[in-house]
């Protein structure tokens, strides 16, 4: 990357940043392009060079957090830790991810212009389909999800748990929940069965 690409990819970053803090202190409809340029240190003529449009700049904002999300996840994924030391953390940050998109996200218009929903559904499809097809090789590699289980089953009882998680997390004590999420995540793997019946 020269220098030039470098200092523009710096703005693009300023830019995120900005419009990220904006919008979740504020709200789409509240915040102008003109404040989110003051903010970031650039004219308000580099937003809409780079963007286009404030719903432009919203919709990539988003999926430029997403991609964040998704880079932890992966940090968590690579490391040496244990398999549901692992999928604890995942957990965690997924409830947390998820007040983040219910408080900042959906209380937003989103225009057919974004086309947000199709990027959503297509990243979702590729990227974060990806990121759960490596987590479910883990597993079982490691002998924590079952070998015979599908893909599909997997992703339904994953995403059961992490919904509940993320209700509960949004109606009580953050720190109550993160100190009982071994429990949690023991029920995750081994559900309530204390042996297996005779």
């Amino acid at each position: 990357m020269n220098g030039f690409e470098r200092r523009k990819q710096n703005k693009i970053e300023q830019i995120y940043s900005s419009s990220f803090e904006l919008f979740s202190k504020y709200g789409f409809q509240k915040v102008s392009v003109n404040e989110i340029a003051q903010n970031a240190k650039v004219s308000p003529s580099t937003i809409y060079n780079y963007f286009g449009t404030k719903e432009q700049l919203y919709a990539d904002t988003f999926m430029n957090w997403m991609d964040k999300q998704l880079e932890q996840y992966e940090k968590i994924l690579d490391s040496a830790r244990s398999f549901p030391e692992k999928t604890k953390e995942i957990m965690l940050l997924e409830a947390k991810n998820l007040q983040i998109i219910l408080d900042n996200f959906q209380k937003s218009p989103f225009s057919e212009g974004s086309g947000l929903m199709q990027r959503l559904k297509s990243y979702n499809e590729q990227k974060v389909m990806q990121l759960f097809m490596k987590f479910v090789a883990i597993g079982k590699q490691q002998g924590y999800i079952h070998r015979d289980q599908t893909e599909e089953i997997i992703m339904l009882y994953f995403t059961m748990y992490k919904n509940e998680l993320g209700r509960h997390w949004e109606a009580s004590n953050q720190e109550r929940i993160t100190r009982s999420m071994d429990q949690l995540i023991d029920l995750f793997f081994f559900g309530l069965v204390v042996g297996k019946p005779k």
